[in-house]
């Protein structure tokens, strides 16, 4: 009871505020759990109608009367009561919103109080970075409790990078707060083959307060504003989208005027400009099957990969060439001694979500000189040579391991230095292969491509840091006979490196996505390397 008296400021004689809670709490649990899914509208809402012009006061730095301003004179206070209503304005205000409807249930003034907007104008501000000036709102009855409890406390799950299920061609898609608004802006690649030109992004969705009742949902698709739309948050890291007016993403001149407009914006040109005819049949059959979901889809949340101080450059998103799928976007990431590249958008053949390239930290590359590598045949030598040395010591390895089950001993006798497991010890020594291997190499080595390697993009870089052996994925249309080939890694700078694919003698270019995504870091290594498990299953 003195605990009580202490935060409320009453006494016995004037009871309890917060056992009178409690027994609200019993009447009804659920509405009173003091999880991060509070509803913030309860705070300072509803139910409460006496004293508003104290509200008011708050608001317009004006004091509240003496009696509920300080205690007596000559002694500090004894409540937060007694505290003065600006200071308790800047003290709720510097909570998370989330913990605010619980401190409304605590007593009357504490409910009237809260619903100062300038504790809410704050918590978007801070939790969200909505920058805009938020006192325009009064204009159309709004309150910054409203924007925040209604739209960005309610749409919070939504708020990162995703990945739409379409088919094997997959996307990304950055849900942000932008202004007063939170839209789904849909990535793409930019236009073939200017692999280091700024990405493209278009709108998708939105969502805003458009009156006190509820957010509207719009969809942004098509070339006809922004019309009616729906929003449903499936499960966890999962939600959907649905037009209601799908006749606004049709055009007057039919499907051949609408096929030739996603062309310009997708390719950046017409399809009389495309004189291979294998290129024209995958982009008419990439129009076909995208264009029949209306955007009507399914997204996965997609993080960005953990990265730590032992990583050859650091991890992220990149634009890679295909030959004539056009570019694709690939997410680079560190697994101890391997580094993989796992497709974010993908095309019929090696679809999104799979493993395109592995680089084997482990095994780098001596590559010979300039005159020397422009031999197609001397370069497929030396890494023919590090496969089979590769396929050696994995059959030592197996052939370890099985001895190791039949062994009495097995769990006492320490690791052979030539095992390279995952576990840490193996981590140890790829990166002091990998490290010893960069002391020895020259901070840049010439390169160029050899003779017969064909590249989309010709501007490619002629010197590099280091090159590591490594296998990309090759398959079939519809991803028949996958299959793993030798191929080389090359790093050409912090933002920038290649693929050599030996069977295909074709090379791919690969640049940074250098964009600054929010919402988008994994809670932790075991979330993301699920998350690639998940992305990979599906796509399979």
């Amino acid at each position: 009871m003195a605990v009580c008296a202490r935060l409320c400021g009453v006494g016995p004689a004037r009871g309890c505020r917060r056992r009178g809670a409690a027994r609200e709490q019993r009447r009804g649990a659920a509405d009173s759990e003091p999880d991060t899914d509070t509803d913030p509208e309860e705070a300072g809402g509803g139910g409460v109608t006496e004293d508003d012009e104290a509200a008011e006061r708050i608001e317009g730095g004006r004091p509240l009367p003496p009696s509920i301003e300080a205690g007596p004179a000559g002694r500090a206070p004894l409540s937060l009561l007694e505290l003065p209503p600006e200071l308790l304005v800047q003290i709720f205000g510097s909570l998370p919103g989330t913990d605010l409807p619980n401190l409304a249930r605590v007593c009357t003034t504490f409910r009237r109080i809260l619903r100062t907007d300038t504790i809410w104008r704050r918590r978007c501000r801070e939790e969200y970075g909505v920058c805009e000036n938020l006192r325009k709102l009064e204009i159309t009855g709004v309150s910054c409790r409203d924007v925040y409890a209604k739209l960005l406390h309610r749409y919070r799950h939504i708020l990162g990078l995703w990945q739409p299920d379409i088919g094997p061609y997959g996307g990304l898609l950055n849900v942000v707060v932008d202004g007063l608004f939170i839209i789904g802006w849909m990535y793409l690649p930019p236009h073939d083959p200017h692999v280091d030109d700024p990405m493209r992004f278009k709108p998708l969705f939105r969502i805003h307060l458009m009156e006190r009742k509820c957010a509207t949902v719009e969809c942004m698709y098509g070339h006809k504003g922004p019309h009616n739309g729906h929003i449903q948050i499936v499960k966890k890291d999962e939600f959907s989208t649905k037009c209601n007016q799908t006749d606004h993403h049709r055009m007057s001149g039919g499907r051949q005027e609408e096929f030739r407009t996603w062309l310009r914006e997708e390719w950046g040109r017409t399809l009389e400009d495309i004189f291979h005819e294998h290129m024209q049949e995958l982009i008419l059959m990439k129009f076909i099957y995208t264009s029949q979901y209306d955007n009507c889809l399914t997204y996965r949340r997609i993080y960005l990969p953990p990265s730590s101080p032992e990583d050859l450059i650091q991890p992220g998103l990149f634009k890679g060439t295909y030959g004539s799928h056009g570019l694709e976007i690939v997410m680079l990431s560190f697994h101890g001694k391997k580094a993989k590249g796992t497709k974010i958008t993908g095309d019929p053949n090696i679809p999104a979500g799979q493993q395109t390239v592995e680089i084997d930290l482990a095994h780098p590359l001596q590559l010979p000189d300039i005159e020397n590598l422009r031999d197609f045949s001397e370069l497929s030598r030396i890494v023919l040579e590090v496969q089979e040395q590769v396929r050696r010591e994995e059959q030592e390895r197996e052939q370890r391991q099985e001895g190791e089950e039949h062994s009495q001993q097995a769990a006492s006798q320490p690791a052979s230095p030539l095992g390279g497991g995952e576990g840490a010890e193996g981590e140890e020594t790829a990166a002091g292969a990998e490290g010893t291997t960069q002391d020895k190499a020259p901070a840049s080595q010439p390169f160029v491509l050899p003779m017969g390697v064909i590249s989309r993009n010709e501007d490619y870089p002629r010197t590099c840091r280091i090159c590591f052996y490594g296998t990309g994925l090759i398959a079939g249309h519809g991803f028949t006979s996958p299959e793993r080939t030798p191929g080389v890694f090359v790093l050409f700078d912090d933002d920038r490196f290649g693929f050599i694919w030996l069977e295909l003698k074709s090379f791919s270019l690969y640049s940074r996505i250098k964009v600054s995504f929010q919402n988008a870091q994994a809670p932790s290594r075991e979330a993301f390397e699920e998350m690639l498990k998940n992305i990979q299953s599906l796509a399979t």
